[in-house]
Order: structure tokens, then sequence, then C-alpha cells
């Protein structure tokens, strides 16, 4: 009840509402939790609810855009053939045809007396990663999953990107997977503006990030089937997924190709061909008009929500290590600034994995 009161202040006070128009939906949530155990968001609750849950994200760049987020409710959503269609639907509404739109799929909140729907997906796009005597193939992130569809009966082509399927489990009952139509993946195949031999690497991304696995709270209330998406900066491929030792570790491969004296980390190799990484990601995504952002212009627009924030009379929470970008952070204003990092209560937060 403390945190649905602070959440029905807030909201209600921005969008301009009563004091009367607070007071008789407290005093109805009061009464629903008297009897339920819970209480039902409205859906103008739920839209601003997710939209100030991403406000209030501290390790999010991209929070310009906080209100144009699309809020599907799924609420009603019982079975995993009715998740898994609501999946679909959020994958093509969210693709666009390249034209991204920022977009979460809300399904039933923790309830007494319902069963909770969990998403085994990360990402509800992902790619497969297998070990095989002490190599990867694939995305090494994703081994763990990988391991547990195939247990399920999945099986991967074994290439190093292989779409995993979508994994649903109701309650206590046993996991089901679908196969994700590849017309809903949207991929995007790398190449170079000036290098004629990245082509040749035969790399690629899907389009859409949609983070699968946190729980949403909203008001007290816990939504712990939530996946929401904005579109891609840049160097969460070119520096991090494409480049991070421990996921496909490709600053080597590229710095060979570009001839660079890898002999000593003087000659800055690593950062060179990190570089050209992520002119590759920027310059794909471009070229087949699939929204993406670099990383100078994600930090113009996160001072322009500081700012937006700042006349609002809010203040702005982040995470200083999360929102400096991983090549050239200093060249940001983030860099040289303070935050402060508590956590708003509606927000979304980490779980523990259902398997």
């Amino acid at each position: 009840m403390d945190e649905a009161k602070v959440f029905i202040e807030q909201m209600y006070k921005e969008l301009d509402k009563s004091e009367a128009d607070i007071t008789f939906r407290l005093q109805q949530i009061e009464n629903e939790l008297a009897t339920e155990g819970t209480y039902t968001h409205t859906k103008e609750e739920l839209s601003f609810g997710a939209k100030l849950a991403w406000r209030n994200s501290n390790r999010c760049i991209g929070r310009l855009f906080w209100n144009s987020l699309n809020v599907l409710d799924e609420r009603e959503a019982d079975t995993e053939e009715e998740v898994f269609q609501a999946l679909e639907r959020h994958l093509e509404f969210a693709s666009n045809g390249g034209r991204i739109r920022p977009t979460i799929t809300v399904f039933r909140s923790s309830h007494p007396n319902k069963p909770d729907i969990r998403l085994w997906n990360h990402q509800l796009i992902r790619y497969a990663g297998y070990k095989e005597n002490g190599q990867y193939i694939g995305d090494p992130h994703s081994t763990e999953f990988t391991r547990k569809c195939q247990e399920l009966g999945w099986k991967g082509e074994g290439t190093d990107f292989d779409v995993l399927p979508f994994v649903v489990q109701i309650g206590e009952e046993a996991p089901k997977l679908r196969e994700i139509e590849p017309s809903l993946t949207l991929q995007v195949s790398l190449r170079h503006p000036e290098f004629d031999w990245f082509r040749d690497l035969g790399l690629k991304w899907y389009g859409v990030p949609i983070i699968s696995d946190m729980e949403m709270k909203i008001g007290g209330i816990s939504y712990k089937a939530a996946p929401f998406n904005g579109w891609y900066m840049e160097t969460e491929i070119g520096a991090r997924n494409l480049a991070d030792e421990n996921r496909y570790n490709l600053i080597p491969k590229v710095a060979s190709c570009m001839g660079l004296d890898t002999s000593r980390a003087a000659t800055l190799w690593k950062d060179k061909a990190l570089i050209e990484l992520n002119i590759a990601v920027l310059h794909s995504f471009k070229e087949d008009g699939v929204s993406i952002v670099d990383h100078h212009t994600a930090a113009q627009q996160f001072r322009l929500f500081e700012e937006n924030e700042e006349r609002a009379d809010r203040e702005v929470t982040g995470d200083w290590t999360w929102l400096i970008p991983p090549v050239s952070p200093a060249t940001t204003h983030i860099f040289h600034k303070e935050y402060g990092n508590a956590w708003n209560a509606t927000n979304y937060f980490y779980q523990d994995k259902p398997y």
C-alpha cells in the first residue's frame, strides 16, 4: 500500500488530476488489497508506470524517449500459446520494417491465486552458444540457456548465429518452446564502408534488443514477464557483443585483417580495430534502414533528458559506470559528471532465472 500510494500520488499529480481523484483511487486500491491481497492497475496506470520505470532506469542512456514507449497490454494471456502469439506481435510491432518502436509487452502481474508467467529468454532474439572441445561457436553468453533449449528438444544448426527459440513457463508447468519465424528476427549483415574484406567475415546481428528476463515493478505490483526494447546504441554491438573477450572476441580477427601490428599494446591496435568494428555496425544498420544511434548522439540526447528533468524539478539518477559509453567515454559530458545512484521503486529489476 505504501508503494501504491507513492506511485498514484506521483502519477496523478504529473497528469494534473485532482486530490479528490487521488483519494478515491487510493481507497479503491486499499479495498482491493484487503480482499484480493493485490490490486489491478488501470490501463492508464499500466502505461504511465511502464514509462516511469524507463524514466527511472539508472543504467539507460536512452531515457530521453521514455514518454514514447508503446505499452502492449497482454495481461489477459493465460496459456503458453497466447504468450507466444503476444511475443510474435511484439517482434512485428517493434521491428516496424526497421523503424524501431520502443515497446513493452506486459503480461499479468504476480497474483496470490494465479501462477506466474516467466520467459526463460534473456532477450527475445539472441544467438545460441555452443562449447565444443574448449572452443566456442556462437555467443558464449548463451551457452547455459542453449543447453536448456537442447534438453527441451531444440536443435540448432551449430553456426555462430543460430536464433534461439522462445521458452515460456507458467507456474510449475513444464516449460514450452517455439521456434521464431525468421521473418520476425530483423537481422543485419555487417559490412564496412571501406574494407571489402569485412563482408567476408560473415558477421551479422539482430536489429531489436528486447530484454525479456527483468521484473517490472509499478506501485508495489510485480510483473515478472514484461519484455521491452528501445533501439541499439552501436557500441552495444561493436564494442561489447562482438568485441568482449568472453563474447565473440573479434578484435584480434579484425586487427589481423587490417594488417595491424599486434605485437605490443602500445601500437593501440585494439583501439583501431574496435573503432572500425563500430563503424561497420553503424554503416550496416544505416544502409539497411534499421534504427541505431551512435554513442556521441546518445550522450547528447541524454543531456537533453537531463535538461528536461531539471525543468520538471526532478532529480536525474544514474549509474555512471553504465551511462558512459565503452568507446571514447571522455569525449561525452557524462564522463565528467556525477549522478546519484538511488533506485526508485517503480523500475526494472534483475530477477533469478526460472531455470
